[in-house]
């Protein structure tokens, strides 16, 4: 292992957006019972520091492969196309016409009801997003296509937080 390889590289896994989660799962545990600090408390302090350090760049990568849309930006940016989320904000016109509407239909929103229908259009949008991520990034091989969509997916990720956060207040 080295702590410079990419996460895919890291973990054994082909640089895709498709994972298999479970296996995912299993090489994560297996990576940390070798770099756990208490495997190397007889081999002093200076390994297990070292050991800590790759228990914290494991535990990054892992952070990172396992959510979709972290993953997506991180496909990105790996093939030269970061996503510059704060400094780039652009989005196609129908996706703000989109969020608007749906920022719109929350003010609006008196009851759970409805907010759990709009929640389910925003799951459902999601869903789409991320597949279009799965088209562009594996299929297509066009990470710069795939930019657009992990914004939005930034968005709709954050809006979604809104939405259970307004549900909650119905409780």
């Amino acid at each position: 292992m080295n702590l410079h390889d990419d996460d895919f590289a890291l973990f054994g896994l082909k640089q895709s957006f498709a994972q298999d989660r479970a296996a995912m799962d299993a090489r994560w545990k297996e990576l940390q019972r070798e770099a756990h600090p208490d495997k190397f408390a007889s081999h002093g302090v200076a390994a297990q520091r070292v050991a800590m350090q790759w228990s914290v760049r494991i535990n990054e990568a892992y952070q990172r492969l396992k959510d979709p849309l972290k993953r997506a930006a991180y496909l990105c940016e790996l093939a030269g196309f970061p996503i510059q989320a704060h400094s780039n904000t652009a989005m196609p016109p129908s996706f703000l016409m989109r969020q608007m509407e749906w920022r719109e239909a929350l003010d609006d929103a008196s009851e759970a009801d409805t907010v759990e229908a709009l929640l389910t259009d925003v799951q459902a949008a999601r869903k789409d997003l991320l597949a279009q991520c799965e088209k562009c990034l594996d299929q297509d091989r066009d990470p710069a296509s795939a930019v657009a969509s992990v914004r939005a997916l930034m968005f709709i990720d954050k809006f979604a937080q809104d939405l259970n956060q307004r549900l909650d207040q119905f409780e």
